[in-house]
Parts: C-alpha cells; sequence; structure tokens
C-alpha cells in the first residue's frame, strides 16, 4: 500500500507499507522524488524487493533512481540490496562503519564506486532542485546510524527511533493522536534496541534545531504535527533504555538446556 506524505511543486514524498505478509518484520519504506530524481530509503529485505518494484512504479520509474539510503546494517533496511544494484544505477548511502559490510547482502562484490560511506556527522545530499539532510543518529539504535530530513516537506524520516512492531493497518496514514498512551507501545522496544538515555538527550538537542512538522519511523505510527513531535522528542530524551537498565541480574552463567 502507499501512501503520498507530500505532493507539491514536483517535490514527492510517498511512504510504502504493509509489503510483508507472514511471519517477517513490518517495515515502511520511502520515495522522495524531486523533478525527475528520486531516492528510496531503507528499501528492506527480499520479502519487499518485488512488490516494492511495482508500487515505486506508480510514482516513479525505478531505473530512475539515483540514490539507495540504508539508516544502519539490518537485513530489514538494506538485504535487498543486491537486486537495486542490478536494475538501477543509484548509488548507495550508508554510515561508512557498514560501508564494508554491505557486500555480504551480495553474491559478487558491488562497484565501489557505487557505495558511499558517510561520515560521522552526516551531511548535505542533493537531490534535483532540493537537498536532504543526512542526520547523525548514532547508536539509535546502530553504532554509525543515521536518519534523513527532507526541507521542502518538513519529514524526519527517523529509522528505528519511534518505532512500533505491528502486523498490519495503515499506520502512516492514522498518525499518532493520544501520546501518552502510544509510548507504552513503544516502550519495550525502546527499552531493547536504544542503547541509553545519555544518546536521547543528545539527540534531542541537535533535532530541535530543525523546523519538523512530521516525523515518521520505520515500523508502525508516525508523529505529526508540532505538538506531538515535541511530545515525542521530549519522551526520547526522557526514556531510560539499554545500558541504562541493566545490571548484575543480566550478566550471569545460564545452565538451562536450550535444545532438546
Amino acid at each position: 500500500m502507499s501512501i503520498e506524505l507530500y505532493n507539491k511543486d514536483g517535490h514527492t514524498c510517498v511512504a510504502f507499507e504493509n509489503i510483508i505478509k507472514g511471519n517477517g518484520v513490518q517495515a515502511n519504506q520511502f520515495l522522495i522524488a524531486d523533478e525527475k530524481e528520486g531516492v528510496l530509503l531503507d528499501p528492506g529485505g527480499n520479502l519487499t524487493y518485488k512488490d516494492l518494484i511495482a508500487d515505486i512504479a506508480d510514482y516513479f520509474l525505478p531505473h530512475h533512481l539515483k540514490y539507495l539510503i540504508a539508516s544502519h546494517q539490518d537485513p530489514d533496511i538494506i538485504a535487498s540490496v543486491q537486486g537495486w544494484l542490478l536494475i538501477t544505477d543509484a548509488k548507495v548511502i550508508i554510515p561508512s562503519i557498514w560501508e564494508r559490510f554491505l557486500p555480504h547482502f551480495c553474491t559478487s562484490v558491488p562497484d565501489p564506486d557505487r557505495i558511499v560511506g558517510v561520515n560521522d556527522l552526516g551531511g548535505v545530499l542533493p537531490l534535483g532542485n532540493s537537498q536532504l539532510q543526512i542526520i547523525p543518529a548514532h547508536y539509535l539504535h546502530s553504532v554509525g546510524n543515521i536518519q534523513v530530513y527532507d526541507p521542502i516537506s518538513k519529514i524526519l524520516f527517523s529509522g528505528d527511533l519511534g518505532a512500533t512492531v505491528v502486523e498490519d493497518s495503515s499506520v502512516i496514514a492514522e498518525p499518532v493522536t493520544d501520546f501518552e498512551s502510544h509510548s507504552q507501545l513503544m516502550l519495550g522496544f525502546h527499552e531493547r534496541y536504544m542503547v541509553s538515555q545519555k544518546i536521547g538527550k543528545l539527540w534531542g538537542k541537535m533535532i530541535r534545531q530543525l523546523d519538523i512538522e512530521w516525523i515518521v519511523p520505520q515500523h508502525g505510527l508516525s508523529f505529526k504535527g508540532k505538538d506531538i513531535v515535541e511530545k515525542f522528542i521530549t519522551w526520547v530524551e526522557n526514556t531510560p533504555c539499554g545500558v541504562d537498565l541493566f545490571d548484575e541480574s543480566n550478566y550471569q552463567l545460564e545452565n538451562k538446556i536450550i535444545l532438546t
């Protein structure tokens, strides 16, 4: 299912959701197009590949893609990279710390000219008549993680930050309205997958410099409107997670047999 997030003056942002059927982790994919150039954000694994090609074609011919952006190295982010390298001339934008791991999703080593490593501070990526901001989001949840901000639509594509794992339903089209209730659905994921409250505070201080109208994560519901966006940022800053919650009880030897 595809949902237009923004479409004005030749600039388009589209979300694709509920592509995965069965037991795979449900994930959202995103297309940003400006004039005749397009970028696909976190295109996913082989479970999304064929259907995503068909869905993208309604908005933008896949072989015209200029970039693929991988926020980090997880299979649900970029495991389908070989297919996209074969059918497009797109360059893959990925945190430099994960650049050398990318060939492990391929049957042969990709052309190094098509793999672009992003340094720890991110930068600006030209797209048509616009520019995308590549934002550092270290340890949220991956080492060297990045996020993408589109200053035209004022959408922050936050990757795994803000995720809830849902089976299906139109999660992008129905943004969060009751943040307090929704925060309980995010809590378990963030306590386990995000590294620490310290990182959340650093991220919050940085991200408030941007004019954000909509935060759209890779999994689950989105956060639309200044009020909800601010509540989400504050929640990230004030939620202990990861190593904050670990103690000696997490480091014990277990003698229970795993398989019998």
